[in-house]
């Protein structure tokens, strides 16, 4: 890997590539294809948000992430 990896960047990238899965449009496809297509928007984003809502960490070459998954207080039925 060449160069120093920017962590805080990487995060931002995948917290960018979430909130373009979120606002991207449905392109005009009907039945199965559409509702493949809304399926895996639907995990994209939710890969990309996890990534971006982690904690990093780089130790010695390793890079590590946190994802706290535990529902958010007042998040419940949502």
């Amino acid at each position: 890997m060449s160069g120093e990896l920017d962590v805080d960047a990487m995060l931002k990238r995948f917290q960018a590539r979430a909130k373009a899965v979120r606002q991207r449009g449905i392109p005009p496809v009907e039945g199965p294809e559409r509702k493949r297509f809304v399926d895996q928007a639907r995990v994209d984003f939710m890969d990309y948000a996890m990534i971006g809502d982690a904690t990093a960490s780089l130790e010695d070459g390793i890079l590590t992430l946190r994802v706290d998954l535990r529902p958010r207080e007042g998040s419940e039925g949502e």
